[in-house]
């Protein structure tokens, strides 16, 4: 079959050749089918089930060990199964076969976010699996899918942004500025789902995410995880795309969307464990000065932001503030590609630095302009307390190093990561 590259795959080599199962997650149409069935060809002795299969589901639910022993009656030693989000008590029956068969049946399920809310699947799998996220395309994959010369010169870029962290040191040069540009400006507009991506049609792209969203409010929300009042559901999501990278208070949110508090809470952790947003704590170290308990959303895909925004125009249409926030939370993207650790700064008089990152005990705080590079009083600040090694300002208007107290401050362009 065709298959495009995913950076998940390097994992799922190494993994496939150890005793634990593999649980993979993410939203819905970010390809976990596909890399299921492309590694169902590649691996011996393999079957591919998907359990919205009725009859396979029927078994299943009714009888783990007929199921487990049916598949290795076939001569299969490995199971890819799909969509395990649609059998009951899916963690039971996996640790049951584990259990009995773990060293005969090796097993690679995937769900979609309903997949841990809805039946609790890591509760039962302690130890006994390792947990992969397939999430949509990073800025890294989607050259690599659409511009394998500029994806070359790209990963040159992110090892120069990475030694930077290491040792302070910019050595690179910038090349083919305004076809980075261009690509990156479709990633922001139309967002990464694989679908999506490969699609050039910008009319039929639209109409592909107006399915995606309406897909998972109508079987996620709706069917999975028992949201009845889907209108209610889908007006938070549309308020959170307009407040992407603001600190969001949930009572507010409560009062202003007139939804009763205890369900707003709960609707935000949907919104989190099927990944649609990300919230992310403060970094604080002084208790009297700096906030410790608000949190800044983001989206997981910009192209859904877009979708509700009601607004797929070129940038070159809007206003430098949204371009701004779009820009600030495709930074954030594709920061959780390669941090665990990420956080966001601000003091009680409002100085803000939009991200802090902790990488091998070192703080790096990030700053995201859009053309303008001055750094803001609140980035001195931090600067002068904190004494980061280095830090990182994102940014079309200047590239370079420059010595800031005692922090070496890279500018470099969005698309650099």
């Amino acid at each position: 079959m065709e298959y495009n590259p995913r950076k998940i795959d390097e994992k799922l080599e190494f993994w496939l050749k150890r005793k634990e199962y593999i649980i993979i997650r993410g939203p819905r149409q970010s390809g976990k089918t596909t890399t299921l069935l492309y590694f169902k060809e590649k691996t011996e002795n393999s079957e591919y089930i998907s359990l919205e299969d009725e009859n396979w589901r029927k078994i299943l639910e009714e009888d783990a060990k007929k199921f487990a022993e049916l598949i290795l009656s076939r001569g299969k030693r490995v199971l890819f199964l799909d969509e395990a989000q649609y059998v009951k008590e899916i963690g039971k029956k996996l640790k049951y076969i584990y259990d009995f068969y773990g060293d005969k049946l090796k097993i690679v399920a995937t769900g979609s976010g309903s997949f841990d809310i809805k039946v609790e699947v890591g509760k039962h799998l302690v130890g006994r699996a390792l947990y992969l996220e397939l999430l949509p395309l990073s800025f890294e994959e989607f050259l690599m899918w659409k511009a394998k010369d500029l994806y070359k010169i790209f990963v040159e870029y992110l090892n120069s942004f990475f030694e930077f962290l290491n040792s302070g040191k910019l050595e690179t040069n910038l090349i083919f500025e305004k076809e980075f540009l261009r690509y990156l400006e479709e990633y922001i507009i139309f967002g990464s789902f694989p679908a999506i991506v490969k699609e050039e049609n910008y009319e039929v792209k639209k109409e592909l995410l107006k399915n995606l969203v309406t897909t998972y409010v109508e079987r996620d929300v709706f069917y999975f995880l028992g949201i009845k009042n889907v209108e209610k559901f889908s007006n938070l999501m549309r308020v959170l795309s307009y407040s992407i990278g603001n600190l969001i208070s949930p009572f507010s949110l409560s009062q202003d969307l007139k939804i009763d508090f205890k369900t707003l809470e709960k609707y935000l952790e949907i919104l989190k464990q099927t990944y649609l947003i990300s919230l992310i704590p403060p970094f604080y170290k002084n208790l009297i000065t700096e906030i410790k308990k608000s949190k800044k959303v983001y989206f997981l895909d910009l192209g859904i932001v877009n979708y509700f925004l009601r607004n797929f125009n070129p940038l070159n249409f809007r206003s430098e503030s949204e371009i701004g926030k779009l820009i600030e939370n495709f930074i954030f993207i594709q920061l959780r590609n390669y941090f665990e650790n990420i956080y966001f700064w601000r003091t009680t008089a409002k100085a803000e630095i939009d991200f802090i990152v902790l990488k091998d005990d070192k703080i790096i705080p990030i700053e995201v302009k859009f053309k303008d590079y001055k750094l803001s009083k609140g980035f001195y600040s931090f600067l002068k307390t904190y004494k980061p090694k280095v830090a990182i300002v994102f940014t079309l208007g200047k590239f370079g190093v420059e010595k800031v107290y005692e922090t070496n401050v890279a500018y470099i362009p969005h698309y650099f990561i």
